[in-house]
């Protein structure tokens, strides 16, 4: 997986249920030129601590009903994998029917809420992670400009 390889502490993946035109928008968004890999790609995991090599944003484009229901508000911590998987649905509600200045707040500010559902588990399991740092630092290169 090349966010492992980069070293990068945030990465993505995609589940489609939707017609190819999202598909290439959401790629866009996620590992366009000027999308959210490239933004964050300066946050490596070296940076924030030892127990997480990978925090893994797992997007959701219009899942069906079933798939939404079961999805969790974070995954459970993988020792071994150093990672973790957090949960993001975009639907028609709350990002396609928005401006692209609105996708861009909503990813900048999604990614900082789900960032603090780690806080919890970093505690309760005694892990290495600097949050406060990275948080700070994703708030930063996910400006809107």
């Amino acid at each position: 997986m090349t966010a492992v390889a980069d070293n990068n502490i945030l990465g993505f993946y995609a589940s489609f249920q939707s017609g190819e035109t999202d598909q290439e928008l959401i790629k866009q968004y996620l590992w366009g030129d000027a999308g959210l890999k490239e933004r964050l790609k300066s946050l490596k995991w070296q940076e924030f601590g030892q127990d997480f090599h990978l925090i893994l944003f797992e997007i959701y484009v219009k899942p069906i009903p079933y798939l939404r229901d079961a999805l969790k508000e974070i995954g459970n911590y993988r020792r071994k994998e150093k990672s973790i998987g957090i949960p993001v649905i975009l639907d028609q509600e709350n990002f396609f029917s928005l401006t692209e200045t609105d996708r861009h707040k909503f990813f900048h500010s999604t990614i900082l809420k789900r960032l603090e559902l780690l806080k919890e588990k970093v505690k309760r399991n005694k892990l290495d992670l600097d949050l406060e740092k990275l948080k700070t630092k994703a708030d930063k290169l996910l400006l809107v400009k």
